[in-house]
């Protein structure tokens, strides 16, 4: 897949604190990609260095193709929306004020603002002020001002951050629909639940190191979750040398492949050992970022 951002050893330093350590970034065209990380992990940081605003100590930034320089900077950043922590906006000004502060310092027409607003579905709301907004109709308008642009990427860091199921199944609904008309997207966020729902290619960081960059399908291939076998004599299949945690209904054993568990129902029945049923614990998203993070493992 051609990508949008590219970075190679992206690496930030803070007096003795790496923030950032050696990232090789990979963002495709045409996708949501979701990037993960506990917090303090070095998401906003990255982004800051992809968006010019944080000078990286180290390493190499490709946006759309053209290497990021200060000299390209400005040729890029037309083609790039973003949000950054807060949702930009003036509470004493309505949200049509405040887009048309956009469209004065990037020249837009009129057109690209009355879309930006509709597509976020703003239009009936512009003339309200901004501090009567829902903090969901604030994120909002935060990423209306970067679409106004009509941008090619959007960086967006946390737009889900404090909102309810509602407005985060509005956000989630927002950026799907974005993708599907062409629009890449980056997203930063803890709402694990809802990147899993949103983005299908992702990115983990854990302590500034990219610990995982793939998709969702190959990142639970990494994973071995706990296998259940159900028993009515539990005891007894731990009698045969097995590592497992009793169970009510039978046993959990973690750690163990297929050839493993072969061998280990191979071992019960030989015994005598009766097996009601042998499966695997369902794992989510969550359940395997915290694998991953917990441990700190490189994939």
């Amino acid at each position: 897949m051609s990508a949008v951002i590219t970075t190679r050893g992206l690496t930030k330093t803070f007096k003795s604190h790496t923030a950032v350590d050696s990232l090789d970034l990979h963002v495709p065209e045409g996708h949501v990609y979701g990037f993960l990380g506990p917090n303090g992990s070095g998401k906003s940081t990255t982004m800051k260095m992809l968006l010019g605003l944080t000078q990286p100590t180290s390493g190499d930034i490709e946006i759309l193709g053209q290497p990021l320089t200060r000299a390209s900077r400005t040729q890029l950043l037309p083609s790039i929306g973003s949000m950054i922590e807060a949702p930009p906006g003036y509470g004493h000004l309505t949200g049509r004020e405040n887009m048309r502060i956009v469209q004065d310092m990037l020249d837009l027409s009129t057109t690209q603002i009355d879309q930006a607003l509709g597509t976020v579905r703003l239009t009936e709301h512009q003339h309200k002020l901004v501090r009567n907004y829902s903090l969901g109709m604030k994120q909002r308008l935060g990423i209306a001002m970067a679409l106004a642009r009509d941008p090619e990427l959007l960086i967006l860091d946390e737009p889900t951050n404090g909102l309810d199921p509602a407005g985060i199944e509005e956000i989630r609904t927002l950026l799907v629909d974005l993708a599907g008309r062409g629009i890449s997207i980056m997203v930063s966020s803890h709402q694990l639940a809802e990147i899993d729902k949103m983005a299908s290619v992702l990115g983990i960081l854990s302590s500034g190191k990219m610990i995982f960059q793939g998709t969702r399908d190959q990142l639970f291939e990494h994973s071995v979750p706990d296998l259940i076998i159900e028993t009515p004599d539990p005891e007894a299949a731990l009698a045969q040398a097995i590592t497992a945690v009793p169970l009510p209904e039978g046993i959990r054993i973690s750690g163990i492949d297929k050839d493993q568990t072969a061998k280990v129902v191979h071992r019960l029945a030989v015994a005598g050992v009766p097996i009601h049923e042998v499966r695997r614990v369902q794992q989510s998203l969550e359940d395997v970022f915290m694998d991953l993070t917990g441990r700190g493992g490189l994939l």
